[in-house]
């Protein structure tokens, strides 16, 4: 587009994302790119007081161990994540995480975030690994000291409202990115020795439950469209865990988050006949034995009991949030006026944990009348989601630390430096990088500083600025900005922009990925169940979407934006479909059943299942990697 500027920012590492990960990025990068003269450029699609996962707020840090009290061992929590994720994790990935996370948390507070403390000044833990927060301002609170690293150190600068589309390369080497603004006709190439990706999860690429006027409402922000798995995956890294999408169990139709009422106010769920499936259905636990064993249960297979519980015909499921917060009450009820206060305090407290992170189930509540003291609260599993931070593990294939290595796993998941991708130059954290889950918000900017600080010491030995040929970025300039001229070369066949024989616009583009991907992929209308015939369908249905994403069409940037983040899911389901397709077995009901393979096979699948598309021939491989322990094997899993 002629009217298009070409901007080309040379710098030497470039962080791309706002979230949680960048800024922890923001921070390490800055203390040691100015011992070493470096330049340190970050990239966001957003503004970074409000970007990523964490951006309406949070009631609850996810991620403390507790190191400095003696409570916790990082063996305890690699010990937790390995038993939630059915024995498939990376345990040098989490325990590196979990050995640094904690000075993090420690930042967080140094910075401003209030955390609740007890009478004697202890943290307020809502579980074992959770610390109550007063988090609407916690991005906020964390970006500022992100922003402020990289300005006032010198070394830095910041680019907001710039969309990335994809990796720009140098041979197999990572050599920076190329993207647009989303508020003037520019186009941007940027230069760097390494790049760090951390531009979050995918939502949105499964059917979300509302629709309507609800429509964009999840659980996930919506604006995490995949857009790191594709980066990754265009450049030709390796990826993991693909198969692992997250399901939440949410409050119904707003998706509020339901930890504290579990963790901290002790609430049961049961379903319309009052039943607690939990305890009913225990039995069905010794089928995923060992890790059904385990406490607590893993995330899966607690959600797996309660579909069992709809599948039958039992549901609606119930918070007893009126149950939880009188038993809670009933302990002060020998004096009138502490009763009264503690009923308030209470209630106070139901209503903030929305508040603080999910505003739009305060106004559910409110529009339908509902007094959580008063009566129960419908929970409901949500669409499947891409999510390396939390309880799934879907992301890049990345090196560990070296000092956490034995001689056994050294071959494996050691290339030279923490948190490099399969492809040189390239690094990953947050949602970013696979197979390390349970880093949360927390461990999120722990793995940012740790890449960080990997990725300046990649810089100082391998000095060399890339190669980018000149012609190749006018290439991708002309692919990156061709929806806007399809949508000006056609505009005028029809009196309707939206329905048009020579091109599609980008929400059309979703809803058909959706759909393919709720009926054949396991999505809520398919209660997350597949097989393979299923599944080579959605891989022919997807093959017929790539082609027709070459008639993506946009009226302006906002559209051009929309048109490459579908691009983004589209990559990100395909690489879901081959890999759940590749693993013979049903790993993690409550997240999806394969019908055809309904057991977990432990025998032949204790393994990762990664996959890669090479960009020269445009294949893709399906492979394992083993899943080798870094620490000393027990006789049975240990609950944590």
């Amino acid at each position: 587009m002629a009217d298009f500027e070409t901007v080309v920012v040379d710098t030497d590492l470039l962080i791309l994302g706002g979230g949680m990960a960048a800024c922890g990025a923001a921070v390490e990068a800055a203390h040691w790119a100015k011992q070493h003269g470096l330049k340190v450029t970050l990239v966001d699609k957003a503004v970074m007081e409000r970007s990523g996962a964490v951006a309406m707020g949070l009631s609850a840090i996810n991620q403390y161990v507790g190191l400095k009290d003696g409570a916790n061992t990082v063996k305890n929590y690699v010990d937790y994540v390995r038993n939630d994720l059915m024995g498939v994790t990376r345990e040098d990935l989490v325990a590196n995480i979990a050995r640094h996370v904690d000075s993090s948390v420690h930042l967080f507070e140094q910075w401003g975030l209030p955390i609740w403390k007890d009478a004697n000044g202890q943290y307020v833990h809502e579980g074992r690994w959770q610390l109550m927060i007063n988090g609407e301002s916690y991005k906020v609170i964390v970006a500022e000291a992100a922003k402020t690293a990289l300005l006032q150190s010198g070394v830095g600068q910041i680019f907001e409202r710039v969309f990335i589309v994809g990796p720009l390369m140098d041979g197999d080497r990572c050599a920076g990115a190329v993207g647009f603004s989303v508020r003037e006709n520019t186009f941007y190439v940027f230069k760097a020795k390494a790049t760090l990706a951390t531009m979050g999860g995918a939502v949105h690429i499964f059917k979300p439950r509302s629709g309507g006027e609800g429509l964009g409402r999840a659980w996930y922000p919506p604006w995490n469209a995949g857009s790191s798995a594709y980066f990754t995956l265009k450049a030709g890294a390796e990826m993991t865990c693909q198969e692992v999408r997250f399901i939440p169990i949410r409050f119904k139709d707003a998706y509020g988050p339901v930890g504290a009422w579990f963790l901290l106010f002790k609430s049961r769920a049961t379903n319309a006949l009052g039943g607690n499936y939990m305890v009913e259905r225990q039995p069905e636990l010794e089928r995923w034995a060992p890790y059904g064993r385990v406490k607590p249960i893993p995330a899966n297979l607690r959600n797996f009991l309660g579909m069992l519980d709809v599948a039958e015909g039992k549901g609606p499921i119930y918070m007893r949030t009126e149950e939880a917060i009188q038993k809670i009450a009933d302990t002060y009820k020998e004096d009138p006026a502490a009763y009264k206060k503690k009923m308030k305090e209470l209630e106070s407290e139901a209503w903030e944990d929305f508040l603080d992170m999910t505003i739009s189930q305060a106004i559910l509540w409110a529009a339908t009348d509902t007094q959580p003291e008063q009566r129960s609260s419908e929970i409901a599993a949500a669409e499947p989601y891409f999510i390396g931070s939390h309880s799934g593990a879907s992301g890049a294939w990345v090196s560990g630390p070296e000092d956490l290595q034995t001689d056994e796993t050294k071959g494996q998941y050691f290339w030279g430096y923490t948190n490099m991708s399969t492809v040189k130059g390239l690094f990953c954290a947050g949602d970013a990088s696979g197979a390390s889950s349970h880093k949360f918000s927390s461990g999120s900017h722990a793995e940012g500083r740790i890449a960080a600080k990997s990725a300046v010491k990649f810089i100082v030995e391998n000095g060399t600025a890339p190669e980018v040929d000149a012609e190749a970025i006018e290439r991708l300039k002309t692919e990156i900005l061709k929806p806007l001229a399809v949508y000006e070369q056609h505009k005028g066949a029809t009196t309707d922009p939206e329905v048009n024989p020579h091109y599609i616009k980008p929400k059309m583009f979703m809803f058909r990925l959706q759909k393919l991907m709720d009926e054949y992929a396991g999505g809520v209308t398919a209660q997350f169940t597949t097989n393979e015939a299923l599944l080579g369908r959605a891989l022919d249905l997807l093959a017929l979407l790539k082609e027709d994403s070459d008639k993506l069409a946009a009226s302006n940037l906002h559209e051009l934006m929309r048109s490459w983040e579908n691009v983004h899911r589209m990559w990100q389901a395909e690489a879901h479909v081959r890999t759940l397709l590749f693993r013979q077995e049903t790993r993690w009901p409550g997240y999806y059943v394969r019908s055809d393979k309904p057991s977990m096979d432990e025998e032949a699948w204790h393994v990762f299942a990664n996959c890669r598309f090479d960009p020269k021939t445009g294949n893709w491989e399906t492979l394992t990697r083993p899943i080798l322990r870094v620490f000393a094997e027990e006789t049975a899993p240990v609950g944590a």
